[in-house]
C-alpha cells in the first residue's frame, strides 16, 4: 500500500490517503481527500502543493510519487476571482467669494466596471445619489 500524507493548511496534523501503485493522479488524491473529509465537489475545490517544494500541483492528470507530503487549502467552487475596485475621484477647489468647498466625487467612471456585481452597483449609485444631494 502506497500513501500520501496530507493536511489542510490551518491545521497542525497530517492524514493519509492510500492508493496501489507508484503514483496517484491529482484528480484522484483530490477525490479520496473530499470523501476523507466529507467535502463535496460543489462546494469548493482543493489547491493541492507539495510541502518540501511548494510546488502547485494544477493539471489533473500530474502523477504524485508515493510518500509525498502536501499541503491542502479549500477553494471557492468556481476559482478565485481577481476584482478591481479602482474608481475616478475628483474635487473641485471653493469658488471665490465662498466659504465651503464644494466636493463632489465623480464616481461615474470606473476602471474595470465589469467587475463589480450588481449589489456594488447599487452601493455606488446611492453613494453617489446622496453625495450630489448633500453637495448641491
Amino acid at each position: 500500500m502506497s500513501r500520501v500524507h496530507y493536511k489542510f493548511f490551518s491545521k497542525l496534523n497530517y492524514d493519509t490517503v492510500t492508493f496501489d501503485g507508484l503514483y496517484i493522479s491529482l484528480h484522484d488524491l483530490k477525490l479520496q481527500i473530499m470523501g476523507h473529509e466529507k467535502l463535496t465537489a460543489a462546494s469548493c475545490d482543493l489547491q493541492i502543493t507539495n510541502a518540501q517544494t511548494k510546488e502547485e500541483y494544477t493539471d489533473g492528470n500530474a502523477l504524485i510519487p508515493k510518500n509525498s507530503w502536501v499541503i491542502v487549502r479549500r477553494i471557492p467552487a468556481g476559482g478565485v476571482q481577481v476584482t478591481s475596485k479602482t474608481c475616478v475621484m475628483s474635487c473641485t477647489e471653493p469658488v471665490s467669494g465662498t466659504s465651503k468647498a464644494v466636493c463632489k466625487n465623480t464616481i461615474s467612471h470606473f476602471f474595470l466596471n465589469t467587475a463589480l456585481n450588481s449589489k456594488q452597483r447599487s452601493l455606488v449609485l446611492i453613494f453617489q445619489t446622496l453625495t450630489n444631494y448633500i453637495f448641491q
